[in-house]
């Protein structure tokens, strides 16, 4: 059976146009995502009062302009600031909200994000799973973190489970040695549970995520940004998650 997820190019944060107003994570790049027929990839953060709010950075500061951490404010007060150049007066959305206006007309690929180190995804996966209990649209989840896709498989979630993976060797001073080689090489499945491979686009070629796709695990190469870079993309991994050009048009 063909999973929904991996039939069209997914929008990385929605199909965000920041020099025409449109920013990432907004209501207005989910409707051009939606209006286009590209599934969408989103982020999740945890606000100070436990409600899961689309967001990408943990500091509020380049979307908003204003000093803070999502993790640090309530809900009420982030989902009240214009983001930063928005055309339409944008501002971020509860998780509630983009389920409500995407209601299963296209894909979602939601990220559950990390963080403060250490990080403890479970009570953003639990409210996540809370969120979704009655929507019915093809939608998967995919995290960096391992423990956040055992929360999601222990709560008997049974759509796709991805996990996020690059080479490691930087932005990852925070982890040791053993942590970098598990999670370059995705070599904890048994705890995690995952069942596609969201990869950065120059670590297709690890042997491992090759060997997984020859196996019939399903790729997703993030992010794309050229024609040609797709192009290349393509020839490892079953779908791209792609910003600022039109696949269409490759």
């Amino acid at each position: 059976m063909t999973d929904p997820v991996f039939d069209t190019p997914i929008a990385h944060r929605g199909l965000h146009d920041a020099a025409n107003g449109v920013i990432e994570n907004s209501r207005s790049a989910f409707e051009a995502a939606i209006n286009r027929g590209f599934a969408i990839e989103c982020d999740l953060q945890l606000t100070a009062d436990g409600e899961a709010v689309v967001f990408h950075d943990g500091d509020m500061a380049r979307l908003t302009g204003q000093a803070g951490r999502v993790r640090e404010t309530p809900a009420a007060e982030i989902c009240a600031l214009p983001l930063t150049g928005s055309a339409a007066g944008d501002t971020p959305l509860r998780f509630s909200e983009l389920l409500a206006g995407v209601a299963g007309q296209v894909p979602l690929v939601v990220e559950i994000k990390q963080q403060d180190f250490p990080y403890d995804t479970r009570e953003l996966t639990e409210k996540a799973l809370a969120d979704i209990a009655d929507y019915s649209g093809p939608l998967a989840f995919k995290s960096f973190d391992p423990l956040a896709l055992s929360t999601l498989h222990k709560a008997g979630f049974k759509g796709p489970l991805g996990i996020v993976t690059f080479d490691y060797r930087s932005h990852a001073d925070h982890l040791s040695g053993l942590q970098r080689f598990l999670l370059r090489t995705t070599l904890h499945k048994a705890v995690s549970h995952f069942t596609f491979i969201s990869c950065e686009q120059t670590h297709l070629s690890h042997p491992i995520v090759r060997l997984r796709r020859a196996l019939g695990m399903k790729v997703m190469s993030w992010t794309i940004r050229t024609a040609d870079t797709a192009a290349t993309a393509r020839r490892h991994a079953d779908q791209i998650v792609f910003e600022g050009f039109d696949p269409d048009l490759e």
